[in-house]
């Protein structure tokens, strides 16, 4: 059984996805996320999966491109359902994905009309799909790092809201709205757990606040 309405059974999940390529943007298992969708190719992309599953993989680029001069792709990506989508008067598409569960690639495809796809395995990360194990990691310690770190970027938060989050839900959402680099937000993706994810997210945040200066470095 899938745990609400917008999880596939395991059976469910589709052999391929289309995939979404974008620096920085992701999402996790039951978190969401807004996307403005207006190149051709993803518009495309959004329309045929709004004709079937409504499932679009979400995947981190790397920095170095393929053969055919199309960035590489990183190894695991999460699938997200479109959950709710409207349609602007200059043509773009309003989206909201609900992140259901992770994948490896196997494969990728052939394009179609002008969009990725890939061969899906969803066997390391069924988990996804059963609501998350327990979490080690301090939540008042993890909110200290978090009020400096948004602090160190001039972020704003609703701290009443992030209080009464439950402490997995929070630390997925935490992955996907931070302002981390590429790498070290394929690093939350890709944590096998969500403990794992919550002090690889203290470890990150420890970097970032114990970073020098960029003004205190020598000139040369």
């Amino acid at each position: 059984m899938s745990r609400n309405r917008f999880h596939p059974t395991a059976e469910a999940l589709p052999a391929t996805l289309p995939v979404f390529p974008l620096p920085g943007a992701l999402v996790l298992p039951d978190t969401h996320l807004p996307l403005n969708v207006f190149e051709p190719r993803y518009l495309a992309m959004t329309l045929d999966a709004l004709r079937t599953d409504r499932l679009i993989g979400m995947v981190q680029p790397k920095a170095e491109t393929g053969a055919d001069g199309a960035p590489a792709l990183y190894d695991v990506g999460t699938a997200g359902r479109i959950v709710s989508f409207q349609e602007t008067d200059d043509g773009r598409l309003l989206i909201t994905l609900f992140g259901v569960a992770r994948f490896r690639i196997a494969e990728e495809l052939a394009t179609v009309r002008g969009y990725r796809r890939v061969v899906a395995d969803w066997t390391p990360f069924l988990a996804d799909l059963e609501p998350p194990g327990p979490c080690s990691v301090e939540r008042d310690s993890l909110l200290a790092r978090l009020r400096r770190y948004f602090d160190l970027h001039g972020l704003k938060a609703d701290w009443d809201t992030i209080d009464r989050t439950a402490l997995p839900l929070l630390v997925n959402t935490l992955a996907v709205v931070c302002p981390f680099p590429v790498n070290e937000k394929q690093a939350l993706v890709e944590a096998q757990t969500i403990d794992d994810r919550a002090q690889t997210m203290n470890a990150l945040i420890d970097m970032a606040l114990h970073a020098p200066d960029e003004g205190d470095k020598p000139a040369h």
